[in-house]
């Protein structure tokens, strides 16, 4: 279970298309989202292309770049960014880069280790502590679409992230 499935945990069931093969968003697909069901859309939350382990050719995901790049520099109205990598394997170099990035575009940034109900306990602590080292990172949220681990907790710091800019669909 991957980005699509994280995100329908959070915005509801069916919101994205889930696949039985990862890199299948090829385009940045939006969706307007409201805190509860008495208010109007406040938050436009963006879903983009993953970079890591895509079954797809190596050109069609380089090209991601040239359409990512400039959607993450050019939005003044870009709160935060969540960041998803796999819990349950080392970091990869394509995470350092994606993180260096965001960084050098003084982006904020929430890294979520997914697929966290496949570790035990045991498991998750020695995953988060090793994957905050490898990234440099003083916090790092372990979530998970099955068991619902942490999805509360991240919808909690993307409500708080986007109240600066409620009131706005800012993309």
């Amino acid at each position: 279970m991957g980005k699509s499935s994280l995100i329908n945990s959070l915005l509801g069931a069916g919101m994205a298309k889930v696949s039985a093969s990862p890199g299948r968003t090829r385009s940045i697909n939006f969706y307007a989202i409201s805190v509860s069901a008495k208010h109007p859309p406040c938050m436009l939350f963006a879903d983009l292309p993953g970079y890591g382990y895509a079954k797809i050719s190596k050109s069609i995901s380089a090209g991601w770049r040239d359409f990512i790049d400039p959607y993450l520099q050019l939005r003044p109205h870009l709160t935060r960014c969540i960041c998803l990598i796999d819990s349950n394997i080392p970091a990869q170099p394509l995470d350092r880069q994606l993180l260096s990035s965001l960084r050098a575009m003084d982006r904020e940034s929430l890294v979520v280790g997914t697929k966290a109900d496949r570790l035990s306990g045991n498991q998750r602590a020695q995953a988060s502590a090793r994957l905050k080292a490898d990234l440099g990172l003083a916090e790092l949220l372990l979530c998970s679409s099955k068991t619902k681990l942490g999805i509360q907790d991240l919808w909690s710091r993307i409500v708080t992230a986007a109240q600066p800019a409620a009131g706005s669909l800012g993309v």
